[in-house]
């Protein structure tokens, strides 16, 4: 693997163990000869910047460091994705799903990058395309700023790329968890129309819609009732949240498949948010588009990810009171090779 270049470098600043921490990812940078900076700084002087143009004024790092938690990890995927910088996290947060080190071990995972003995763990991301370029009605941003930093601005039209007749408008948007359309107004529910591989499935009155990836499936989608899929396996998984119907389940969908959301004639406005950010409101007969993105987030590993295992402790699942009553359940790893079959489960390719 080719060694580090430019560190990009995403601190949580209002913890002061994240604070610490990215003083050592500064000082081992130093050392080393590579150019360190900051970046997605929240300023209240100065605005967020779009991702490309984010990682072009830090001079496009390929490799962003985050400290904090999952939320603060996001945020450097965010700005990574255009340059396909591998993303880095060190763990202050409290869940810590998506990152990858403790604050102990920062000068020891980064001499592993360096050296070149860590692994790429490439997510599945989510993209979209929109009926018309996403807005943010102005004074929007000073009603969502309690417990959050500054708002982004509405994602750009990707590069190199138009809008065509009836497919949209394609939006410059990385999302490593989810996209989701919300309700705006507390005293009614959203009415949206779900299109999957633009046949519609059906209509929803929900305080919001999840469009999450597999990696996100452990996040938004979760907690409203989701499964949990193995990032391994490229998905989308569409949740409702609140659903006043009988259908409120969620649905897994193959990664070659869109959902299309349409805010219905007489529903009231939606928020659409890109992993946790707000990016843009939508008006009734306004529609978004969500689907696999060509690109794949890279996260760095420096062992092999235990992604069960991980869940296990991230969410304290503890095992039955009845069955531990009836026994223990032993380690299973028989010491002889694998058979062949076991090595490569599956159908045989033709």
């Amino acid at each position: 693997m080719v060694p580090v270049e430019r560190v990009g470098l995403v601190v949580h600043g209002g913890k002061e163990a994240a604070l610490a921490a990215a003083r050592e990812v500064r000082q081992w940078a130093a050392e080393h000869g590579i150019p360190c900076v900051d970046i997605d700084v929240w300023d209240d002087h100065d605005g967020r910047l779009h991702a490309r143009d984010e990682a072009a004024r830090a001079g496009n790092p390929d490799l962003i460091v985050t400290v904090g938690g999952d939320g603060t990890f996001l945020r450097g995927v965010r700005v990574a994705g255009p340059s396909g910088a591998r993303v880095l996290g060190v763990n202050v947060g409290r869940v810590g799903f998506l990152t990858e080190v403790s604050t102990d071990d920062v000068r020891a995972a980064l001499d592993a990058v360096q050296r070149g003995e860590t692994t790429v763990d490439a997510r599945m991301a989510l993209t979209m395309r929109a009926s018309r370029p996403l807005e943010i009605p102005r004074g929007m941003e000073a009603m969502l700023r309690y417990g959050r930093g500054p708002a982004l601005p509405p994602p750009q039209p990707r590069p190199g790329m138009k809008s065509e007749v009836g497919w949209g408008v394609p939006l410059d948007v990385l999302a490593l968890n989810d996209v989701v359309v919300e309700k705006l107004a507390r005293d009614r529910q959203a009415s949206l129309a779900v299109y999957v591989g633009g046949k519609l499935f059906a209509s929803y009155s929900a305080d919001a819609l999840i469009v999450a990836s597999s990696t996100g499936s452990t996040a938004y989608s979760f907690a409203a009732g989701g499964p949990i899929v193995s990032p391994k396996l490229d998905a989308l998984v569409f949740t409702p949240v609140a659903a006043h119907m009988v259908f409120n389940r969620s649905v897994v969908l193959d990664c070659s498949q869109s959902v299309g959301i349409l805010v219905l004639e007489h529903s009231g406005q939606v928020a659409v948010s890109v992993d946790g950010q707000l990016r843009g409101v939508l008006n009734p007969g306004d529609w978004i588009s969500v689907y696999g993105a060509q690109q794949r987030a890279k996260l760095v590993r420096l062992t092999e990810p235990d992604f069960l295992g991980k869940v296990r402790d991230r969410f304290g699942l503890v095992d039955s009171a009845a069955a531990l009553a009836d026994g223990q359940a032993p380690a299973y790893a028989p010491n002889e090779p694998m058979p062949p079959d076991l090595a490569h489960p599956g159908p045989l390719e033709n």
